[in-house]
């Protein structure tokens, strides 16, 4: 490890805000650092209780997530935000950079915020997000909001970070049975109905309910807690039922920590990302043997049609030692 990123992390452990700053931006470039950096503060990286917030475009989650911030720092508890912007086609960078709607909270030294860009990531989360709340936690916020994207259908990535998602929806976003096609049924522990003074809001929020019903009562997914997801409304720009929103995210959290999911839930993360660790790190060794050597040969006789792929992908497997059984 470079002496330099050891007196970042070492200085982040104190309560560096401007360390932090720095190791986040290291892990979302993906520098040589970012192992030493992610095992340096991996013991430490566990406390934190981590809240999604996820649903279309204009529904208002900066808001959402600028008021519950507000609410726990009310409850003197530390948070730290990562908002996941889509990615400037010219810089690569995060663009409508969240901290402008949050800049209340900019002086708190109680509160964190980070923009981060997509660059190209689906599921309406960067690659380098889970990293980033890792340190997070490691730097000592007690709480984690996610806001992603924003980009439709492709926003569950959020259900393989978060305890605790929350759906945020207005009655112009679309009925529920679009909803329940996005597959946000699956992703949601709370649907809030935000900008619930328009018209369409009652009928939304019926919708919504008997959808978690239904949802509740059928086998088609295995259930480890007994949750049906309740449907809020809120007028978060008016600071209108936000409070009841994180009523209801503490009674998720109990009811997993009482149920021993929370534990099983994480532990299934880590197992997922250990498993794409592995299969970015085995793409990468593929890509460099493919520029060459035995392996490149090996490639070229596929290309000139002389080789079968299979057998060509055995070869190489050999060559990389992951022998197919």
């Amino acid at each position: 490890m470079k002496p330099d990123t050891a007196t970042l992390i070492e200085r982040m452990l104190s309560g560096d805000r401007l360390a932090l700053a720095r190791l986040i931006t290291q892990v979302e470039n993906r520098t040589a650092a970012l192992p030493a950096i992610m095992k340096a503060v991996y013991p430490r990286a566990h406390g934190a209780y981590v809240v999604g917030v996820t649903g279309p475009p204009g529904a208002g989650k900066s808001t959402v997530v600028d008021r519950l911030t507000a609410r726990l720092r009310g409850e003197a508890a530390t948070v730290g935000v990562v908002a996941v912007d889509p990615s400037s086609p010219f810089t690569g960078g995060a663009v409508l950079g969240d901290r402008i709607r949050m800049q209340t909270h900019a002086l708190d030294p109680g509160v964190f915020i980070r923009s981060m860009a997509t660059r190209g990531s689906l599921g309406g989360l960067a690659r380098a997000t889970g990293d980033a709340i890792k340190l997070l936690a490691a730097a000592g916020y007690a709480w984690i909001l996610v806001e992603t994207v924003g980009v439709g259908q492709t926003e569950l990535d959020i259900m393989k970070l978060a305890d605790t998602t929350v759906v945020v929806l207005v009655p112009e976003s679309g009925d529920a049975i679009q909803t329940m096609k996005a597959g946000l049924m699956e992703a949601a522990d709370i649907f809030l109905v935000n900008k619930a003074d328009r018209s369409g809001a009652p009928a939304l929020m019926a919708e919504l309910k008997f959808a978690a019903h239904l949802h509740s009562a059928s086998a088609v997914s295995p259930k480890d807690i007994d949750w049906e997801f309740p449907v809020l409304s809120a007028e978060a720009q008016n600071s209108v039922g936000i409070a009841e929103l994180l009523v209801e995210v503490k009674r998720h959290r109990a009811t997993l920590e009482a149920a021993g999911a929370l534990a099983t839930r994480r532990r299934a993360r880590r197992r997922e990302e250990l498993r794409g660790l592995l299969l970015e790190e085995f793409r990468e060794k593929v890509e460099r043997a493919l520029a060459g050597g035995d392996v490149g040969r090996t490639v070229d006789r596929v290309l000139e049609g002389t080789l079968d792929p299979y057998s060509a992908a055995e070869t190489i497997l050999a060559v990389l030692r992951l022998e197919s059984s």
